[in-house]
């Protein structure tokens, strides 16, 4: 059954990825988070973008608030978490978490929920919309489970707290192996490890190790190490010399915002988290912008990039190629760009724009 495929588009389709037929006419089921403030109406806007584009999706809204399951425990609510189970794979708005709710963090909760163990932030410069940088093009991933982030703190005495640092073997052996098997299969030539092992000698030494193991299992992939500290130097000097970057945790939520600003900041930057038995969530780091949440004043690009990153990891080369095209081409011609961007469109305009280049593209 060819749902909204002609013959020709699907030809179209197997011409971009002919290894996998069922990927041109199989409807994938996607979970969507629209999450907080501007959420909604980004995800619409990718929504209308991909029904232009005719993408095989179809979409599971589902929303993600804190409750506390048996026993106090937080998790997110029952019907996600089967959808995700379902699906594996899920599109993320911002969430937004009130200071002093007395819950964690919704992201931090999806992530120890799906075992989402890497994040993925491909960072490049955009044609036409002006940074002090022109050749940004590199990604970041960063461990997403553990490192400082682990939330074990404690009190030790009056006016003292202390916070583990946690680094396991397992963690640090899992990421360094997927950075290199994603320098690999996305043709990037080099994988930095950034660490502090000449401080954090145990910890850092650990993951910087293990980097150094899958090093040697991955021969065609130059490596190199570097101390997070003269990574943030050299990477405002020529941001260039980068290519695929690997760290721990708290590393990677700090660097990983610097090499987005490189490139114009969250507005214009894809995530995604890739996890355990296949599941993968892709989502935009920005905020959820409350203050002009339902004006229609949104930038719906980090989240339709990061929807593009998932039609590639779900093999839908084609589609992806298109809707990444029509976007960056909008952004470059000047004539529909929201605030953000330099322009003074709508966000319905700039979403409307990039839809009819994808319909020209069909």
């Amino acid at each position: 059954k060819l749902t909204g495929f002609t013959v020709p588009k699907v030809l179209t389709e197997l011409c971009h990825h002919a290894t996998c037929i069922s990927c041109a006419l199989q409807i994938h089921t996607v979970t969507l988070i629209p999450g907080d403030g501007i959420g909604p109406e980004i995800s619409t806007a990718v929504m209308k973008i991909f029904e232009a584009a005719e993408a095989p999706i179809q979409w599971e809204e589902r929303n993600v608030t804190a409750i506390q399951g048996p026993g106090g425990k937080w998790i997110i609510p029952p019907d996600c978490k089967e959808s995700m189970d379902r699906n594996k794979i899920g599109l993320k708005g911002p969430l937004k978490t009130p200071i002093a709710a007395g819950h964690p963090s919704m992201n931090l909760l999806l992530r120890k929920t799906f075992d989402l163990y890497a994040n993925v932030r491909p960072c490049v410069s955009i044609e036409g919309y002006k940074t002090p940088y022109a050749d940004v093009n590199l990604v970041t991933i960063r461990e997403n489970t553990e490192g400082e982030y682990s939330g074990i703190e404690h009190v030790i005495v009056d006016g003292v707290v202390q916070s583990i640092k946690l680094i396991t073997e397992d963690a640090s052996q899992r990421i360094a192996e997927y950075a290199f098997e994603y320098a690999r299969n996305n043709q990037r030539g080099s994988v930095t490890a950034v660490h502090k092992a000449n401080i954090m000698r145990m910890s850092d030494g650990l993951f910087l190790r293990k980097c150094r193991e899958a090093a040697e299992k991955h021969k065609d992939v130059k490596f190199t190490e570097m101390y997070l500290d003269t990574v943030c130097l050299n990477m405002v000097q020529d941001p260039s010399q980068f290519d695929v970057l690997v760290m721990p945790n708290l590393y990677g939520d700090i660097l990983s915002d610097l090499c987005a600003g490189l490139i114009g900041g969250l507005g214009v930057t894809p995530s995604g988290n890739i996890g355990a038995n296949g599941v993968a969530i892709f989502e935009s780091v920005h905020g959820t912008a409350p203050d002009i949440a339902g004006k229609d004043l949104a930038n719906p690009t980090a989240l339709l990039l990061s929807a593009v990153m998932m039609l590639r990891h779900m093999g839908l080369h084609g589609h992806a190629k298109r809707i990444e095209a029509a976007c960056f081409d909008t952004i470059r011609d000047e004539k529909v760009r929201t605030k953000d961007l330099g322009g003074n469109s709508k966000c319905s305009e700039f979403t409307a724009a990039i839809c009819q280049r994808v319909k020209d593209m069909n």
